[in-house]
Order: structure tokens, then sequence, then C-alpha cells
């Protein structure tokens, strides 16, 4: 899979926004921490994962639209020692963007640090990646090389992601309907957030979830 995959395969603007909401909400209820959402980045929002161990998106909503960057620090598409971009990444991107690719949160050394790009303008029937990138550059064994599998998550299919994840990486086992009520955006009752933390903080969970815009019972 590769970023043109993925941009295929992406859904709508605000169907992004609301799975960037339940991925945070579903951390915030069983303590995960690599998913998180600022109602206030700047003039517009911002989703972002953190694995802590090199790899990471961004996904910024604005009036324009949302820019995404991802990063796979073993992608043979890095190119920090160079100083440059991956050549094609950014070609194409509308000069509205332009403010993200300059943000120094998602810079290294004073440039864009980035294995992976999309964006899709307000008014877009689909999401975009730069212009003819050469993706040949992979290990005969690399099939997805610049990491955008990383936004997998996002997909249809999220809720099995979402509990995938909570297995291998929390190793805890999570009711699938609880976790398709909150992916569903459906209102957050304690019931739901019981289901899949019965230790859980409900006045915190509740409270962030209020904080980033996620409905509540």
């Amino acid at each position: 899979m590769t970023v043109y995959d993925v941009a295929a395969r992406l859904p709508a603007i605000e169907v992004v926004r609301q799975r960037c909401k339940a991925l945070t909400v579903l951390d915030a209820i069983v303590e995960g921490d690599y998913y998180t959402y600022e109602p206030a980045w700047g003039a517009g929002e911002a989703a972002a994962m953190r694995n802590g161990s090199g790899e990471e998106y961004d996904i910024v909503f604005t009036e324009h639209g949302v820019f995404i960057r991802g990063l796979y620090h073993e992608s043979p598409m890095i190119q920090i020692a160079e100083g440059r971009l991956w050549p094609g990444l950014l070609d194409g991107l509308p000069e509205e963007f332009r403010p993200q690719v300059d943000e120094p949160a998602f810079s290294w050394d004073g440039r864009l640090n980035a294995t992976f790009v999309l964006w899709r303008r307000t008014g877009d029937d689909r999401w975009h990646a730069g212009d003819g990138i050469d993706l040949s550059p992979a290990d005969v064994d690399e099939e997805d090389p610049d990491g955008s599998w990383l936004l997998d998550v996002l997909f249809d299919d999220i809720a099995e992601q979402y509990a995938q994840y909570a297995d291998e990486v929390l190793e805890i086992e999570l009711p699938p309907a609880a976790i398709e009520h909150v992916v569903a955006f459906r209102p957050l009752t304690g019931e739901a957030i019981r289901a899949l933390n019965p230790d859980a903080d409900l006045a915190h969970v509740r409270s962030e979830a209020a904080r980033i815009g996620y409905p509540l019972a």
C-alpha cells in the first residue's frame, strides 16, 4: 500500500474528523496514548498519532480543507541526512496548505519531516498526493515504502483496526459492540465507557470528549 492507495480509500473530510475524535475518546477510556485531538490548533483543529517508536502522523483541519503529513522512520524514502524531502511528495500541493509545510512542529532541522503527505480542499471530491512520486526505492520485502499504512485505522474497518491495536499494544480485549458505538460517533454513555474499561474515570472521559467535541449522552 502506498499514499496513492490511501488517497483512494480515505473517507470524506467530516468522516475523517469524526473518526479522529473517536480514536481519541477510545484511548481516553482504555488509557492508551497513541491518539490525540486538539480542537484549537492555530485557526483550525488537528489530530495526531504517536506510537513512541518513530511512526507518527498529523492531520490538520483548516478552513481550506485538510493537510496530512506522516513519518515512517524505517522508510527507504526518508532523507533527513540530506536535509530534503523525497522528490514529488509536495508536487501539486495547493498554496493554502503551505503554512502546514512550514509548521515547526512538523519539521526537523528546518524542513518538513515526512515520508508521506496528503491533502484535500473543502470543495474537492477526493484526496490528493504528490504527482508522480517515485516509490521504487523500497526494499524487496518492503511493500509499503512510505508508511502511509499508518492511516489504515481511518478506513471503514476502523473498529477492527482499533481492536487489533488494543490487543497487540495494550494487551486488552475489547468488546466489538462498544468500539462500534464510539467509532460510529454515537453519544457517549456511561454504559459504553464501562464496557470498554470498568475502571475508567468517567468524569475524565466525559471531560475529554466534551473538550474535543465528541457528543455526550
